[in-house]
């Protein structure tokens, strides 16, 4: 390790560091006009879980208490971030770097259908060229002053999870499930892709977790009971947060309103993860 290494792996010139993230793999450099503090990463092992929703509720936590933050999004076949928060403009581009897309709360948005002419255009891409997107999305494109970049990951642990994991300097993740007792088989995949590339997991976040009724108030399991305490006890995970369904939450999405997901019952049960970033 370098005498005054700020762990900031994206912007030093030692190889051969052993303490290097990623297993030691070296990491891809920062595009010249961006400096971004920390980056987290948003996972889940299936696709259906919520992982954007969740993505949203993070930034959107953040940003609300004063720290600066943008979102890519590396679900290139499946991008939802530019649609769920109202944004149509097209990335910029100043004759060198591509420019992200800012949200009407102050978030930068970078994702594929920011460079589509059409958001229902379909990516017919093999892994190798949808990898090099997300890498380019952060060596390509001046995200400016971050404190916080989220990376909305796309389903499972392949050529994408990979990619990400190698060549972005990932300060942590955080996992995203749901109730069900297989759901909760594949969570153990996605932390055990953690513990391989040597990023700590900064919690489990279990969506859908139980429905409240508004009429007498009581919860409701619909998906079944939570196994996610004896889960993360079994992984070593600490930080756990229990997210219930929230229809206003949904309708947010669907009008194009991210930037007011902070504004529900799930910042509070968020605090825990969030005091982990």
């Amino acid at each position: 390790m370098a005498e005054n290494c700020d762990n900031n792996c994206s912007g030093c010139a030692e190889s051969g560091c052993s303490s290097r993230k990623g297993a030691g793999v070296q990491k891809a450099p920062a595009n010249e006009g961006s400096s971004i503090k920390h980056v987290i990463a948003v996972v889940s092992g299936k696709g259906g879980v919520g992982k954007s929703m969740v993505t949203g509720l993070l930034a959107g936590l953040m940003n609300s208490r004063g720290y600066r933050c943008g979102i890519l999004d590396a679900d290139i076949t499946g991008p939802s971030i530019p649609r769920m928060y109202g944004v149509k403009e097209r990335a910029g581009y100043d004759g060198k770097n591509v420019l992200p897309v800012q949200s009407a709360g102050g978030i930068k948005l970078m994702s594929i259908n920011l460079l589509l002419d059409n958001d229902t255009d379909p990516v017919l891409w093999r892994g190798a060229l949808i990898s090099g997107a997300v890498r380019q999305f952060w060596t390509d494109v001046a995200w400016g002053e971050l404190d916080y970049l989220f990376v909305d990951m796309p389903p499972g642990t392949g050529d994408v999870a990979l990619t990400v994991m190698q060549s972005l300097p990932v300060d942590g993740m955080v996992v995203v499930t749901t109730p069900q007792e297989l759901v909760g088989m594949i969570v153990e995949k996605a932390v055990k892709m953690a513990g391989m590339m040597n990023v700590p997991v900064l919690g489990i976040v279990e969506n859908m977790s139980y429905f409240t009724c508004p009429d007498c108030g009581k919860k409701n399991f619909i998906f079944g009971e939570s196994r996610l305490t004896e889960t993360a006890s079994r992984l070593g995970i600490e930080k756990t947060v229990r997210l219930p369904i929230d229809p206003a939450l949904t309708a947010l999405c669907d009008a194009g309103k991210g930037d007011e997901l902070g504004v529900s019952e799930s910042e509070d049960a968020l605090a825990s993860v969030i005091e982990g970033l």
